[in-house]
């Protein structure tokens, strides 16, 4: 995929990426901690982390396409340095999704859980506390270097003046 409309993909695509991994992280760690909310919304929690994880290799190769139509410059690099490194976090997403769905469909209610049970859900919630941390903070920076490769030296610090705004 590289043009959309006559626009690069990636422009286009990094914004979904950047509301899913944040959506599925908060869903994640939301129905880790309140197994009620998990069975509230079934399928939905992991098919949300599904979509997600799909769409950081579609920005991705989307990206290094756009990475080969625009002067490579060291910000762009570590862009793209950085990009690469999201699809493991949004991996254990989709994995932990999964399985805090699948732990909330064979659990009993807490009210009657085992020991074996509760130990198995007080690690989906660290997993998913650790690993939906790790997706957000990993979004934050990509998005971060994305913005001062594609705005460095691309604007004026100072206000230009132009016939129809007084």
């Amino acid at each position: 995929m590289s043009l959309v409309n006559g626009l690069p993909a990636h422009v286009l695509l990094v914004h979904a990426v950047v509301v899913l991994v944040p959506l599925s992280a908060l869903a994640l760690v939301l129905c880790a901690l309140w197994p009620q909310a998990a069975r509230r919304l079934g399928l939905v929690l992991p098919l949300l982390a599904l979509v997600t994880l799909v769409s950081v290799p579609l920005t991705t190769q989307a990206g290094e396409w756009l990475e080969r139509h625009v002067s490579g410059d060291a910000l762009v690099r570590r862009h793209a340095e950085l990009g690469d490194g999201l699809l493991p976090w949004v991996l254990g997403l989709f994995v932990l999704a999964a399985g805090v769905w699948w732990i909330s469909r064979r659990t009993p209610a807490p009210d009657g859980g085992t020991r074996a049970g509760s130990v198995l859900r007080v690690a989906a919630v660290v997993l998913s506390v650790v690993v939906a941390a790790g997706a957000v903070v990993d979004v934050y920076r990509i998005g971060d270097s994305g913005a001062k490769a594609a705005w460095h030296d691309a604007y004026s610090k100072t206000a230009t003046q132009s016939g129809g705004d007084d």
